[in-house]
């Protein structure tokens, strides 16, 4: 489970960007097709954060959906994280995709 790496780094990350003050929670946008499994996250969560400045802090994820470009159809078009890189709509194979791989930090909360 490598979901628990990466909180790791978050936790590492956000505990720094807070500079001693407590943290109250921690918001991720996370692409469908980032490799990321949202329920891995969530489970990983408390382990990645015992012991640290997040100890209390609570996790929030965004999940972004797919999408890619068209050029046929001159759109941007979503598309299953699973799905072939393909027009949805039209079938024309692309491979612009434009959403779907983040994975960053979206917000910290801390106390003031």
């Amino acid at each position: 489970m490598h979901e628990l790496g990466i909180l790791t780094g978050v936790v590492s990350t956000v505990t720094e960007a807070a500079a001693g003050r407590e943290i109250r929670s921690v918001g991720l946008r996370v692409g469908m097709r980032s490799g990321v499994i949202e329920e891995a996250l969530h489970s990983s969560w408390p382990i990645a954060i015992a012991g640290t400045a997040c100890a209390d802090a609570t996790l929030q994820i965004e999940m972004i959906p797919a999408t890619v470009y068209c050029p046929a159809c001159e759109t941007e078009q979503p598309i299953d994280e699973f799905f072939a890189l393909t027009c949805p709509v039209c079938g024309t194979p692309t491979a612009d995709l434009r959403h779907g791989r983040e994975f960053e930090v979206a917000f910290v909360d801390v106390e003031t």
